[in-house]
């Protein structure tokens, strides 16, 4: 692997720090991986959390929050690289599109749902722009609409499989059929699509891969694959310096492998989690009453949910475990302890 370069930016690792919400990857942690010379990256998934204001006006505490965890990220990593992660998803996707411009990011991540708009969104800016894909059919689908759009393609591409945590990009019964081997060839046609374009348009298009990358052997099999780096999130959730309690953190730590599911977010879609007391209320058939509707999510009725995510999540950030959804990946399970990011990514690249 080669060190990515995002603008006039060039990593010292290979590196993205994967976006999680809600609260779970904001300035701090993003600051602290891209002190360590990767690309630190905040969720703007409902980040403004901790507002006062956030029950009456969720979006204006969600705009202010973008920009005040860009500065604590930039006082960390002044020169560092530092993007967003922008849910396809949200209700307010366009806004916060605009309002992490304006903030000054490097970089925003696009995923849960195919970021059709965002180099509109973007245009006349010096942030760069990256879509999740999890297959080569999903990845031909958003390089050949922004190709015939916008006259243009993407600046890197991050490949999210099914080892990944939160909401994934698989229907359920895809899960099951994906071996290493299966999908690593998926990940070869990937390159292979990316590649194609970066020829086109006389660019290189860096390849990140994620979902399941743990240690270094994990970095090792994303090398041979042809990847250019790696995107890393469940492995930042047990440093010290991510933004949660740490009792979601310890929860990673107690976590055996068993623990580790399949379970179905509010809006359908699939998502891995641990087991714990909240969840399996929720799959044993039970309605779970939720606070005034926060607007994350332009497909949820509030009516209809089983339970609502903001509130689940907002309880895992804040340490009330046995309420909360608690997101992870496939891998969190190997969690042994609390330790630093500068630990982290020694690690992973050893």
């Amino acid at each position: 692997m080669k060190n990515i370069k995002i603008g006039d930016k060039l990593t010292r690792v290979p590196l993205i720090q994967g976006g999680m919400g809600v609260g779970i990857s904001l300035g701090r942690l993003a600051g602290a991986v891209a002190r360590e010379g990767g690309i630190g990256i905040i969720s703007s998934a409902q980040i403004g959390y901790r507002e006062p204001d956030f029950d009456e006006d969720p979006e204006g505490a969600n705009l202010r929050a973008i920009e005040s965890e860009m500065k604590k990220a930039r006082a960390i990593s002044p020169d560092g690289i530092i993007g967003f992660n922008v849910m396809t998803a949200l209700r307010a996707h366009a806004a916060h599109i605009k309002a992490v411009v304006k903030a000054g990011a490097d970089i925003i991540i696009s995923g849960a749902g195919l970021p059709t708009e965002l180099p509109s969104l973007t245009a006349g800016s010096r942030t760069k722009i990256a879509p999740i894909v999890s297959t080569d059919k999903s990845a031909q689908v958003i390089l050949k609409y922004w190709d015939r759009k916008y006259k243009r393609t993407a600046d890197l591409i991050v490949i999210e499989g099914p080892l990944a945590g939160g909401h994934l990009g698989f229907k359920k019964e895809e899960l099951s059929g994906y071996t290493p081997e299966s999908y690593g060839e998926e990940i070869c046609r990937i390159i292979r699509t990316v590649k194609s374009y970066g020829e086109k348009y006389g660019v290189d298009i860096p390849v990140v891969v994620a979902g399941g990358i743990y240690d270094s052997t994990d970095v090792k099999q994303a090398m041979a694959l042809g990847a250019d780096g790696v995107q890393v999130a469940t492995r930042f959730v047990t440093t010290e310096e991510c933004d949660a309690d740490i009792r979601y953190k310890e929860a990673y730590i107690h976590a055996s492998e068993k623990d580790i599911a399949i379970v179905k977010s509010p809006v359908g879609m699939p998502g891995r989690a641990i087991l714990n007391p909240f969840m399996k209320r929720v799959m044993a058939g039970e309605k779970i009453p939720h606070t005034p509707c926060h607007g994350c999510l332009t497909k949820c009725r509030p009516s209809e949910i089983p339970y609502c995510i903001t509130d689940g999540l907002i309880n895992a950030v804040k340490g009330n475990v046995e309420n909360a959804l608690l997101f992870c990946g496939a891998k969190a399970w190997k969690a042994q302890r609390i330790d630093t990011v500068k630990e982290a990514v020694q690690e992973l690249f050893a």
